[in-house]
């Protein structure tokens, strides 16, 4: 079994109707989070900070990352022609924008979207480490909300 191991950022903004995460469709049914494998010599969160900019064009510089955060999606799928079996293990970190419009990388993505959490659960239902995610991240902001009113 050949291991991979990527990176990636849940994206949210702040809205009165409260935090939307950013989404991106890569066509079918599938939504999920900017990420990719990590290059040599390169930690996860600079692969997570490269790989969101390669696909959305959000720079460093309009990221804040949410210090504290850290969640996994660990899956196996099959690769290739010869149906290499895949074990898969993805570190992601939860980053703040207050930019709206972004740049996909149309070779990464067919589209993007900016949902309220109810909406991109819908969305991510089917991938239950992808919900799961989100679930933990949508926690973690409501946490951080609660804290800064307090």
């Amino acid at each position: 079994m050949v291991r991979e191991i990527s990176a990636g950022l849940v994206v949210f903004r702040r809205t009165k109707d409260g935090p939307k995460f950013l989404l991106l469709y890569s066509g079918g049914r599938y939504w999920n989070f900017p990420k990719g494998k990590i290059e040599a010599e390169e930690k996860s969160l600079q692969t997570a900070l490269r790989e969101t900019e390669e696909e959305t064009g959000l720079k460093r510089e309009e990221l804040k990352i949410k210090k504290g955060f850290k969640a996994y999606e660990r899956f196996t799928f099959f690769s290739g022609r010869i149906r290499n079996r895949v074990f898969k293990t993805v570190i992601f970190y939860l980053a703040e924008t207050n930019k709206k419009q972004i740049q996909i990388s149309s070779r990464e993505s067919n589209g993007f979207g900016w949902f309220l959490y109810k909406d991109a659960m819908h969305l991510l239902k089917i991938y239950k480490d992808s919900a799961t995610v989100l679930k933990r991240a949508n926690n973690f902001i409501l946490q951080s909300y609660k804290k800064q009113s307090s």
